[in-house]
C-alpha cells in the first residue's frame, strides 16, 4: 500500500503579462506548437509523482484554460479557480481550493514550460524528508550591490548565490501556517514577499528549505525577448522521455515509405511492443509523392492511431550541380511526401482522437540526414509544417512531432515510439548520436 502524501502540482498563472507587451496573458501565447501553460500542463500531467493538478489563471481566461484541459485530456487537472492581483494572493487562494487534508504542494510558475520532469522527481523526493523545498541553479554572475550613490557597495561572494526557480514545494500545512501569519501581520502588504519561499523564510524562519539543483532551461518567460529564447530552447534536440512501450499495445501504427527508405525495424519495433502495423510502400503501390495514392492507401486501411513517414535517402551536394530530375525526386520524397501524408492522415487521427486513447495520436515526420542548400531547405521545410501542424492540430488532440534521423536503425526506431508514446508536440528531434 503506497503511503507517501498525495502530491498537487499547482500552475500559478494569474500573471497579465504586461511586460511581454501583448493583449493574451502570456500563459496563452503559442511557443513551439501550443500554448505556454500547455507546455506547463503536460510536464505535470506525464509526472507519475503527481496526483492532482490545481491552475490559477487570470480572472476572465479561466474558461480558456478548462478548453484547453478538456481538449488536451490533461485528467489530473481538478480545478481552475481565478488567481489574484498578484503571486502572493494567488498561492492564498490555491491553498484554500486545496482542502483541509495533508498533502505535498508543488507552487510553479506556470510561464516556465521548459520544467524537466527530472526536476519534478527530485522535489517530491525530497519532501519525504523536508517541509520546505526549493528549486535553484547556481549564479553565472558576479552579483553587485550598490551604493544609494549609484556606486559598488560589496561584491557578493558568487560561491554562495543561487538563482531561485521554480517549482517551491512545501508540506501544505506548512506553506498554510506561513501564508496564516503573513496575511495577519499588517505590514505584510507594505512589504510582500516575491516568492513562496520568501514568505516561509519571513514567518516560519525555523523551517529549512532544502535546495534541489535546477536548470538553465528553466526559464521564466518575462520579457518579449524570452518568448524567442524558449521557442530555440524547444528547437534544441529535446530529451525524449523514455515510457513505457506497451502502451502502444493494441494501437495501430500506420508507416509510410517514401523510396529507398528501410520501415523495417520502427515496424519490427513497434510490433514487438503489441502494435498492430501496416507497412504502405512502394511495393504496395504507395507513392508518397502522390496525394492520392496516399489518401486510397490510409483509407484501406482504416483506423489509424499513429502515422509515421519513414526517411528515404537524402540529397547532399551543392544545389548548383543538382539536376532537375534530382531536386524533383528530393522535394518530392521530402517536403511534398510531408505533405501529403499530413493530409491524408487527418482524418484517421481525428477519428482516433475522438475514442481518447492513450497515448494521443501523433503524426511522426521523419527526415534524414544530408548536406547541401537543397536538402537544409527540405528538412527546414518539414520543420516548419511540423511546428505549424501541430498549432493547427491541437485543437483536434493530434500531436505532430519530426526527428532528424542519423542513428542506427534500431536507435532511431526506438526513440520514434518513446515519442509516439509521450506528450510531446510540435518538436523536431535530433537522433544524430548512435546511443548504443
Amino acid at each position: 500500500m503506497d503511503s507517501r502524501l498525495r502530491s498537487v502540482g499547482v500552475l500559478l498563472a494569474g500573471g497579465v503579462g504586461q511586460r511581454v507587451g501583448l493583449g493574451t496573458p502570456k500563459q496563452l501565447i503559442e511557443v513551439a506548437g501550443r500554448t505556454i501553460i500547455e507546455h506547463s500542463l503536460a510536464v505535470f500531467e506525464s509526472a507519475p509523482e503527481i496526483d492532482e493538478i490545481v491552475v490559477l489563471m487570470t480572472p476572465g481566461y479561466a474558461d480558456r484554460v478548462r478548453e484547453i484541459v478538456a481538449r488536451g485530456g490533461y485528467r489530473k487537472v481538478s480545478k481552475v479557480v481565478d488567481g489574484g492581483s498578484s503571486r502572493t494572493e494567488s498561492t492564498w487562494r490555491a491553498l484554500a481550493a486545496l482542502g483541509e487534508e495533508e498533502c505535498d504542494v508543488l507552487l510553479h510558475d506556470a510561464v516556465r514550460p521548459l520544467l524537466e520532469p527530472r526536476i519534478i522527481t527530485e522535489c517530491v523526493r525530497a519532501l519525504e524528508t523536508h517541509e520546505a523545498v526549493n528549486v535553484a541553479i547556481p549564479s553565472s554572475d558576479t552579483v553587485l550591490v550598490a551604493t544609494p550613490e549609484g556606486a559598488i557597495g560589496e561584491v557578493l561572494d558568487r560561491s554562495r548565490l543561487r538563482r531561485s526557480q521554480t517549482p517551491q514545494c512545501f508540506r501544505l500545512s506548512v506553506i498554510r501556517e506561513a501564508y496564516e501569519r503573513a496575511m495577519a501581520d499588517p505590514g505584510f502588504a507594505g512589504l510582500p514577499a516575491t516568492d513562496d519561499c520568501g514568505v516561509v523564510l519571513r514567518y516560519l524562519p525555523e523551517v529549512p528549505i532544502h535546495l534541489v539543483q535546477g536548470s538553465e532551461r528553466n526559464i521564466k518567460v518575462t520579457h518579449p525577448a524570452d518568448l524567442h529564447i524558449a521557442e530555440l530552447l524547444f528547437r534544441l534536440p529535446a530529451p525524449v522521455p523514455a515510457g513505457d512501450r506497451g502502451a502502444l499495445a493494441g494501437q495501430v501504427i500506420v508507416v509510410l515509405s517514401s523510396a529507398e527508405s528501410r520501415p523495417e525495424a520502427i515496424a519490427r519495433e513497434a510490433a514487438r511492443h503489441g502494435a498492430t502495423v501496416r507497412v504502405l510502400t512502394e511495393a504496395d503501390g504507395v507513392r508518397v509523392e502522390d496525394l492520392d495514392s496516399v489518401v486510397k492507401a490510409l483509407d484501406d486501411v482504416g483506423a489509424a492511431d499513429h502515422v509515421v513517414l519513414v526517411a528515404g535517402a537524402a540529397h547532399s551536394g551543392d544545389l548548383a550541380h543538382a539536376s532537375a530530375e534530382t531536386v524533383a525526386d528530393a522535394v518530392g520524397a521530402g517536403h511534398l511526401a510531408a505533405l501529403n501524408v499530413a493530409r491524408a492522415a487527418r482524418p484517421h487521427l481525428r477519428a482516433a482522437a475522438g475514442a481518447a486513447p492513450r497515448p494521443r495520436p501523433g503524426l511522426l515526420l521523419q527526415v534524414p540526414p544530408g548536406s547541401g542548400a537543397l536538402h537544409e531547405s527540405g528538412a527546414a521545410a518539414v520543420a516548419g509544417l511540423t511546428q505549424a501542424l501541430a498549432r493547427e492540430w491541437a485543437a483536434d488532440g493530434i500531436r505532430v512531432n519530426c526527428v532528424n534521423t542519423g542513428a542506427s536503425p534500431l536507435v532511431v526506431a526506438q526513440t520514434s515510439l518513446d515519442i509516439l508514446i509521450s506528450d510531446l508536440s510540435g518538436q523536431v528531434i535530433d537522433v544524430r548520436v548512435d546511443g548504443t
